[in-house]
């Protein structure tokens, strides 16, 4: 029998690709339970699995070479997350993976997920839907980010998760807009007044 999470799951990975077509194959998925503060993916790291967030929250950030961390996004419930590195290019991550807040992940190997659709042509619109939702959304981001202001950025980002102020630090929500937390403060400054 196939949990409501897991039914979730396929549902939101698959869109077009017939449930019935892969349930077999995504039986292998596991549930993972992370702590605050908890690394689930560190840099160098090839990791190819693919997590969908029941509850909880993450932070993929990098290091700079001036001990600076940089933010790069933030993935809540409902979403998934997952090396784009070591899934698409098949290298160690450039990135870390981390726990903002006690997270609940279900999680499945993409390399025996790989090894299943190779072996069976009926799975080939599944990768095809895996690799073209991590691409969209780093074109996504990369987007917004070229033609969006950091006020913008702001209002999409809270448009999506309202919460999500309350539970991410203004400096990371700051480093991955591009601008200081004394900036964000005047972002929002600005928001109040116009209500």
């Amino acid at each position: 029998m196939i949990s409501n999470e897991k039914l979730l799951f396929f549902t939101n990975l698959l869109n077009d690709v017939p449930f019935e077509d892969v349930s077999d194959l995504f039986s292998k998925a596991s549930e993972k339970h992370l702590k605050a503060g908890e690394g689930y993916i560190q840099r160098n790291q090839i990791n190819k699995k693919l997590a969908y967030i029941k509850k909880g929250l993450m932070r993929v950030y990098a290091i700079k070479k001036n001990g600076e961390e940089a933010t790069l996004l933030l993935r809540w419930e409902d979403q998934f997350i997952g090396s784009h590195d070591s899934i698409i290019f098949d290298k160690p991550s450039n990135f870390i993976y981390q726990a903002l807040e006690q997270t609940q992940i279900l999680e499945i190997d993409y390399a025996l997920v790989e090894k299943i659709m190779s072996e069976n042509p009926k799975y080939e619109s599944l990768r095809y839907q895996i690799i073209l939702s991590m691409l969209g959304s780093s074109l996504q981001m990369i987007e917004d980010f070229v033609l969006l202001n950091p006020e913008e950025r702001y209002k999409k980002l809270i448009a999506e998760k309202f919460d999500i102020v309350n539970r991410v630090p203004d400096k990371y929500i700051a480093s991955m807009l591009g601008i200081t937390p004394v900036s964000l403060s005047r972002i929002r400054k600005r928001i109040s007044t116009q209500r």
